[in-house]
């Protein structure tokens, strides 16, 4: 199975790319069999009610992580790239008042969120711990569809039937040019051709997409991400929620460009920045705005604050890095997808803001001259100091501590990248071991700490 840069970015909302993305994107697919009618029912039968469960994390922590109103809004159609965050309250609304869903192309559904959707902690799905069920009924109650899909992570999802294929499915059996699964054969392929990593995954991309295309595509990564720091920047006042989290990022942001126009040095200045960039993205996404999952959205804010803090302080740096840096940034993403986890509910935060700040490093590292030793060194040694994090959101809301940290998964990028283009590539742990560690280490780590917020943080927060 080949992971484009295109399934490592997805544009979607915030606040979590497996909780919200993911179960708007099941949902859609429920509808499509839905209205293919490609399964077993009697002749005249037509479905008229449906009803949906969460189970497992998603149960725990959907309700802060807006699960519930993601359902509902796929159920209405909407996908997760092109929907309008500011109609998505007055959509859910008008189905609560309803008790009905009405989909393009389909008739209109009994749903009525109150009683047909059920956060059940009782009853966790065997696949794995982001479970949702979908069910359609008849005019006489009788079940004529039921399906069970798994939010993956980085707005991955998979039905039943797929999630045994998706975990044993191998990029080395890719049909591209350079299908390399683990860290170990990304560099002997860049050893054996001459080529960097950045340039492996281009070629690999362009097997199945035009340059042109690709160039276009990756562009609007990179413009959604940076339009997403803008926004962030520009805008304060209370998150929702209920914790009365402030956002900070604007105020940060002005008192940092009043220094740089004073040309007023500060030793914390060069985390100061990367710091305001990536909470800007992430009070975003914790406002439930457009974000790129990056690998996911809890993680969001780590690559766009280190591609925006390496392109406000290098001369001469343009599209051309940008692109070479998300390229570098996937492939790395790519093989800790596949070789252990980038969700939060199945290994922690580690898989999460660690991976991201490992794709990062490495991209840093890779348009700053390294080389693919250098590169993976540089992967390595991000994610090695993010082992063990847990994932543990406070009244599960993807606010604290997910948007500091993203500001010191940005931070350990940099130092990572700068670490490895110190030395010449040669290092004692292999990002490969690194990667391993980090998945026994998820399989280790109670659930209480996987984002279920029954333990860490999330209990021993005053009045939560």
């Amino acid at each position: 199975m080949f992971l484009s840069v295109f399934d490592i970015f997805k544009i979607g909302i915030g606040p979590s790319s497996s909780h919200t993305m993911g179960p708007m994107s099941a949902a859609n697919r429920f509808l499509d069999e839905l209205k293919s009618g490609d399964y077993p029912r009697a002749r005249n039968a037509r479905p008229t009610a449906l009803t949906a469960s969460l189970h497992g994390s998603l149960a725990f922590t959907g309700v802060g992580h807006g699960t519930g109103r993601a359902v509902i809004l796929g159920l209405c159609g909407e996908a997760p790239d092109t929907i309008d965050p500011d109609t998505m309250d007055a959509r859910v609304a008008q189905v609560e008042a309803s008790g009905t869903v009405s989909p393009p192309g389909h008739p209109s559904y009994r749903f009525r969120p109150v009683r047909d959707l059920v956060f059940d902690k009782q009853h966790p799905l065997p696949g794995h711990p982001n479970g949702l069920q979908f069910s359609a009924f008849d005019a006489d109650g009788q079940l004529l569809l039921r399906r069970v899909y798994y939010s993956v992570g980085g707005g991955f999802v998979v039905s039943e039937a797929e999630l045994e294929a998706f975990k044993t499915a191998s990029p080395a059996d890719a049909d591209v040019p350079y299908p390399f699964a683990d860290a170990a054969s990304m560099l002997d392929m860049a050893h054996q051709s001459g080529l960097s990593i950045a340039a492996m995954k281009r070629a690999n991309e362009d097997a199945a997409l035009s340059s042109a295309g690709f160039d276009r595509r990756i562009d609007e990564i990179w413009e959604a991400m940076d339009s997403c720091i803008e926004r962030g920047l520009e805008r304060d006042g209370i998150m929702p929620g209920g914790l009365n989290v402030r956002r900070r990022a604007k105020a940060i942001h002005e008192s940092l460009l009043e220094k740089w126009q004073r040309n007023d040095v500060d030793p914390l200045m060069a985390n100061d920045w990367l710091s305001v960039f990536a909470m800007a993205v992430n009070e975003e996404n914790a406002a439930g705005s457009r974000v790129v999952t990056a690998p996911t959205n809890g993680a969001a804010g780590v690559i766009p604050a280190v591609i925006k803090y390496y392109l406000k302080f290098t001369s001469g740096a343009g599209a051309a890095d940008t692109r070479n840096f998300l390229l570098t940034a996937a492939a790395i993403g790519g093989i800790i997808k596949h070789r252990a986890s980038i969700s939060g509910a199945e290994v922690g935060c580690q898989g999460e803001v660690g991976s991201a700040s490992a794709m990062a490093a490495a991209g840093l590292c890779a348009v700053m001259g390294g080389t693919p030793a250098q590169i993976e060194n540089a992967a390595e040694i991000a994610l090695e100091h993010h082992m063990g994090m847990t994932c543990d959101p406070v009244a599960g809301l993807v606010q604290i501590p997910c948007i500091e940290r993203n500001a010191f998964g940005a931070v350990k990028a940099v130092t990572a990248a700068s670490l490895a283009l110190k030395g010449d590539g040669t290092h004692a742990m292999p990002l490969d071991n690194c990667i391993e560690a980090m998945r026994q280490t998820g399989l280790d780590m109670s659930d209480r700490y996987k984002e279920t917020s029954r333990g860490g943080l999330a209990v021993n927060f005053p009045d939560c």
